[in-house]
């Protein structure tokens, strides 16, 4: 079941800007995550959370691609410091340190943090470590492996709202949407509560098929889409299209090729570009499969229903 309660999370930006020094602590959460830039380092080492045990990100870019080391410490500015050392650690730009209030966590603790964090991250995929093989979690308790695991659940909660999204897992098992899930079963309705959208590249007889579920755009296990990239490079879907097949949310299948996962896209043209296999105008090429209207237009619809408040007199 998925949880749809509100979160509270206050972001404080110590520099006065969102490019500088950040602290980030959720509502009733021990935990505590501080963002530096390396420009900043030697005055983010002076703050008191900087010697706390805890786990930590390296975050940069290394021949041309998001790139990450994780890593945990039981003082987290010492061995920042021997990062800013090391030449093999030259491409990292941002460090995300993750830590408790009070000093809370142990050895034990971070240890575990760490070991999870670096299988979550190489079984999303978004992102290339450094870290060799995957570290064995450290033997905790029954308990303490629990708070552990809620302690992750938040976290989860915190990275993003920080520009963090290695941890973010946009494909799903095939056929694991609710809309797709019961396909069969509404069948018999004249439209589905979860409304289905079609695109057709006519000229390489490819279709695709998506659903938008709680805000997102999910295309389906099955849709088709050109087999490689056609526009020019470096552009910005460019490097999600490299991912998808990375992550093997998409196979290539002799002329074209194939979504074989569900997956979540943040928008209905970056669903439509990587189906084209170019930048493409989602909005347009989309149309829903109930009424044949553009998404646009059924947007709009949308909109137009919405009840328009009397004006206060």
């Amino acid at each position: 079941m998925i949880d749809t309660k509100g979160r509270s999370l206050e972001l404080f930006y110590i520099d006065g800007h969102p490019d500088g020094m950040i602290t980030a602590e959720l509502f009733n959460w021990t935990g505590h995550v501080f963002v530096t830039p390396r420009t900043r380092l030697t005055e983010a080492l002076r703050r008191e959370e900087a010697s706390y045990a805890g786990a930590y990100l390296l975050l940069g870019e290394k021949d041309g691609q998001d790139f990450a080391y994780i890593g945990e410490a039981e003082d987290l500015g010492v061995r920042l410091k021997q990062h800013a050392a090391a030449s093999d650690k030259d491409w990292w730009e941002t460090a995300v340190l993750v830590s408790a209030s009070a000093n809370r966590l142990n050895k034990a603790h971070v240890k575990y943090l760490e070991a999870r964090l670096i299988v979550m991250a190489r079984e999303i995929g978004h992102t290339p470590l450094q870290n060799g093989n995957s570290p064995k979690p450290p033997g905790l308790t029954e308990a303490d492996i629990a708070k552990m695991e809620a302690f992750l659940a938040s976290l989860m909660v915190v990275l993003p709202a920080i520009r963090v999204d290695m941890f973010i897992q946009r494909s799903r098992p095939a056929g694991s949407t609710t809309y797709a899930a019961t396909r069969q079963a509404v069948a018999v309705n004249e439209q589905s509560s979860e409304p289905e959208f079609t695109l057709i590249y006519p000229k390489y007889e490819i279709e695709a098929h998506a659903v938008l579920q709680d805000g997102e755009f999910i295309v389906l296990t099955g849709s088709r889409l050109y087999p490689c990239w056609q526009g020019k490079e470096g552009t910005s879907y460019h490097p999600l299209r490299d991912e998808l097949e990375r992550g093997g949310v998409i196979r290539s299948e002799g002329q074209s090729a194939v979504f074989v996962k569900d997956y979540a896209f943040s928008s209905p043209s970056a669903a439509a570009s990587i189906i084209y296999g170019r930048p493409a105008n989602g909005p347009d090429k989309w149309h829903q499969a109930h009424s044949g209207i553009t998404y646009k237009e059924w947007e709009n619809r949308q909109l137009d229903a919405l009840p328009i408040e009397e004006a206060a007199e």
